[in-house]
């Protein structure tokens, strides 16, 4: 199930109420929790998508996970997406929100792929070199390590992509290998 019209409306609606009670700051700290644990427990959005579990014994799952770790206004929303069937489109909601409150407050999210952990240092390093390329200067980075990189960096952000890996390094020479151009030429 893929709804991004649905995930939009809630996330926006969700947006314009703690506007409103000026909890936007407390509810997108929720949001990037739940979000976290969605992307930490592939078992608990199955959970949130089964449809042979009942919506009450859901409402109760998510009640224990979320205990003591979100705000009133989110826990309530929470509810909200239970009653009304609509809690499978939980994880899209939480992403759609983060994003359109990244677009209100003009914050730019940068991925960074590498093989090892980064340093502190160089996480700045890299923010600062964005920042002084390109017009964005709310930038929140996001790390990731990924070992089949082998060695170098990969760059996301605003739909670009700059690939330093090693392993594209290794495609790529595979690939003019396989192409055998050199052997074409002698025949």
């Amino acid at each position: 199930m893929h709804n991004p019209r649905l995930a939009g409306r809630y996330a926006k609606s969700l947006i314009d109420l703690s506007t409103e009670k000026n909890l936007l700051e407390e509810v997108y700290e929720d949001m990037k929790y739940l979000q976290a644990v969605c992307k930490s427990s592939r078992d608990f959005v199955n959970l949130l998508k089964s449809p042979i579990i009942k919506a009450n014994k859901k409402g109760q799952i998510l009640e224990a996970v979320t205990n003591g770790k979100i705000s009133d206004l989110t826990r309530t929303f929470n509810r909200l997406m239970v009653n009304k069937g609509r809690e499978a489109f939980l994880p899209e909601v939480v992403d759609a929100f983060i994003d359109d409150y990244n677009k209100l407050k003009n914050i730019h999210r940068i991925k960074l792929s590498t093989a090892h952990a980064v340093s502190e240092e160089l996480k700045e390093s890299i923010i600062s070199k964005v920042r002084s390329t390109t017009p964005m200067q709310n930038i929140e980075l996001e790390t990731v390590v990924n070992e089949r990189l082998i060695g170098g960096f990969v760059l996301e952000f605003n739909n670009n992509l700059v690939d330093a890996s090693i392993l594209r390094d290794l495609k790529d020479i595979k690939k003019q290998f396989q192409d055998n151009s050199y052997i074409h030429q002698i025949r």
